[in-house]
């Protein structure tokens, strides 16, 4: 059995944490989601830092299944509050829809779900903190994923006076089992058995898988891990067409009908995932220097992703997209990374946001067994002129002078051959 008494800190620190906080909080927030986890550490807190414990849950679309009951448990656990936000909207709007317009990708797969999720519910928490009049914020990442890091450089960057609890970077609690250990000790309820595997973190944006099996790379997941999606080979034999309306870089419409950014993923999600689309399985570099295998579901997501992406090849010239895309990389490594407040990020979003005035109509695509295909783009700002790329003789684009640019454009070559063929 675990014994919980919170392992020494040898570590220096310009941010004070761990035990030499013990005895001296009165009152922390707890990022809380009712799983087992953060369930043994309501307790914990108590008994090791003899505080008040305030959890707070986010919405940010994980479903309303795991927010029932959430209140009875967490003062069943010992907080003497719950506070509940819905942040759906906040999320889709002011995260997702700017990583989306920055075609931000990480590590040329990962939709960048969990990371992106991790800020708005910090930043709530961090309100919440004033609100309740907290002196200190706690999370129940461990100390080997990317989430504590994205938790607190947030912390950091909106209120660094606030004190961080890490329980998992303290106690002696090393895996579920000694932490149902503790729970069953503390008469806390379990909600989970020894029997769970995966690890899964769900938004509005996607649904991801971990552990088990799945920390073998070698192995296929199994067809009934997924939820969010069905099989492509279960997915309708006939395709299934959607019109996605995108103004200045963001969407605002599906088929024609305008919704919220909330509503309108949520609809993307249910059309995309009965076909099959936005499943993503790779092996990823995280920021703490090692390796991890994760299973991603963001139907949705993937669609948005291949409209974006066709319209822009209408509205941005050849540079332009160029730049666009190699800022995008760096985009995508600043959220992965937890630097959502970098001014960096936002520097750059300012970039996105100017370049993409111009991307705005409409992305038609087809949807089949898993594929989007695009199948119509069209926009009132569109550089394609078919006057000038038709095979057809135009006024605009004389052919004949195609040689010169050629000649002056091969020149550095010719003249490097020169060279070697002593010319």
């Amino acid at each position: 059995m675990a014994q919980l008494k919170a392992s020494p800190v040898t570590a220096p620190s310009l941010h004070t944490t761990g035990v030499a906080l013990r005895g001296k909080l009165s009152k922390v927030v707890l990022a809380y989601s009712g799983g087992l986890d953060t369930s043994v550490i309501v307790p914990w807190l108590r008994e090791n830092y003899g505080c008040e414990v305030v959890c707070f849950t986010a919405d940010v679309g994980q479903g309303i299944q795991e927010l029932e009951g959430l209140e009875a448990k967490a003062k069943a656990s010992g907080a003497s509050q719950l506070v509940v936000k819905d942040l759906k909207e906040e999320f889709v709007s002011d995260y997702v829809f700017p990583c989306l317009r920055a075609g931000a990708v990480y590590e040329r797969k990962y939709l960048l779900g969990t990371s992106m999720a991790r800020p708005v519910i910090a930043k709530a928490m961090v309100d919440v903190a004033k609100e309740v009049g907290a002196d200190a914020v706690s999370h129940g990442c461990t100390g080997k994923g990317n989430d504590q890091v994205r938790f607190e450089l947030t912390f950091f960057a909106l209120n660094p006076k606030l004190n961080v609890v890490a329980p998992w970077r303290e106690w002696d609690i090393t895996g579920r089992e000694d932490a149902i250990e503790y729970a069953k000790k503390h008469n806390i309820p379990v909600p989970v058995t020894k029997t769970s595997i995966y690890s899964r973190d769900r938004n509005l944006w996607h649904l991801s898988h971990e552990g088990d099996i799945l920390e073998d790379p070698a192995n296929e997941p199994k067809k009934d891990m997924y939820i969010m999606s069905v099989d492509p080979e279960d997915a309708p034999d006939q395709p299934e067409y959607v019109e996605i309306g995108i103004e200045s870089g963001l969407p605002v419409s599906v088929n024609g009908r305008r919704l919220s950014p909330a509503s309108l993923l949520a609809e993307l999600n249910e059309i995309g995932g009965k076909h099959g689309i936005g499943r993503v399985d790779m092996v990823e570099n995280r920021l703490v220097g090692m390796k991890s295998r994760g299973v991603y579901e963001t139907p949705g997501g993937t669609i948005l992703f291949a409209a974006a992406r066709e319209l822009e090849s209408l509205t941005l010239d050849r540079e332009t997209i160029q730049v666009k895309d190699s800022l995008a990389l760096k985009y995508a490594e600043l959220v992965y990374a937890g630097r959502w407040f970098d001014p960096l990020r936002e520097s750059m979003d300012a970039f996105m946001q100017k370049i993409t005035e111009t991307t705005t109509g409409s992305v038609t695509l087809k949807l089949y067994k898993g594929s989007v295909t695009a199948t119509s783009r069209t926009s009132p700002f569109s550089l394609y002129r078919q006057d000038i790329s038709s095979f057809e003789s135009g006024q605009i684009y004389d052919q004949a002078d195609a040689a010169g640019f050629i000649r002056l454009y091969g020149l550095p070559m010719r003249v490097r051959a020169m060279l070697e063929h002593g010319i």
